[in-house]
């Protein structure tokens, strides 16, 4: 059953569309990936599950509630975070403060012991001004701001964005242990053959259409559209690491 399911949605800024007809869906605890070329409308659709797009028409349901009546702060409520690829944490505030001036987090004060205990490089760094902590410390960051919310989706906009191969290996590791703690994960990335690896399923957008969606596997499996849309070169899938942190 989906937890996200969108139908012929489509929309963009002032009259033009950015994104058209996009039928998608999102399973509970699945990690889906949305791939493409730079301006395919993969950040764009991101944003219209969010509720940031200024414009757009189709159908949008969340675990049967009709996400095209809420606003962004109602979305939060019912259970779906967003992390933006850039400006996603307050660099001027410490990393407790980032924590603590989340809105509509449940036992914000738990909540919080929780997020330390997810990610235990941050307890240490609890005082630290988030302008001070490194690219992959300040992703940890920002999916622990998005899961002070306790929500059950939340949508990733090129988490690996200026990121070295290195820290988007540990951020990749952060994004595979979600689905543990019962978060779906509907992410842009453009790193696809690498995120694809170890998503559950894929869907591949082409100036602002779905032109191809499969199994992750099976997508990496398609030479053609994987020349074409994802990148050459063979990637496998990467082990599941046996320790989780989420």
């Amino acid at each position: 059953m989906s937890l996200l399911k969108i139908a012929n949605l489509s929309g963009g800024y002032g009259d033009v569309d950015i994104i058209s007809g996009i039928d998608m869906d999102v399973g509970a605890k699945e990690i889906v990936t949305i791939a493409g070329t730079n301006g395919a409308g993969k950040s764009t659709l991101i944003k219209a599950a969010m509720g940031i797009l200024p414009r757009i028409s189709g159908t949008m349901v969340f675990d049967g509630i009709d996400l095209m009546k809420l606003q962004i702060e109602d979305r939060v409520r019912i259970g779906i975070s967003y992390v933006p690829q850039v400006r996603n944490v307050f660099g001027t505030l410490t990393v407790l403060e980032n924590l603590q001036v989340v809105e509509h987090a449940p036992a914000k004060a738990a909540r919080i012991r929780d997020m330390f205990d997810l990610f235990p490089a941050l307890a240490g760094r609890r005082g630290t001004y988030a302008e001070n902590l490194s690219g992959g410390e300040r992703q940890q960051l920002a999916f622990a701001r998005a899961l002070m919310s306790s929500p059950r989706l939340i949508l990733l906009d090129e988490p690996s964005a200026a990121l070295s191969p290195a820290l988007t290996d540990q951020v990749f590791e952060e994004v595979k242990r979600l689905p543990q703690a019962d978060v779906a994960v509907l992410m842009v990335e453009q790193r696809a053959r690498q995120a694809l690896a170890f998503s559950d399923r894929g869907y591949i957008l082409d100036a602002g259409r779905i032109v191809l969606s499969d199994t992750g596997a099976n997508l990496l499996a398609n030479e053609e559209m994987g020349d074409v849309y994802i990148g050459r070169g063979q990637v496998q899938a990467a082990p599941q690491s046996p320790s989780s942190h989420i």
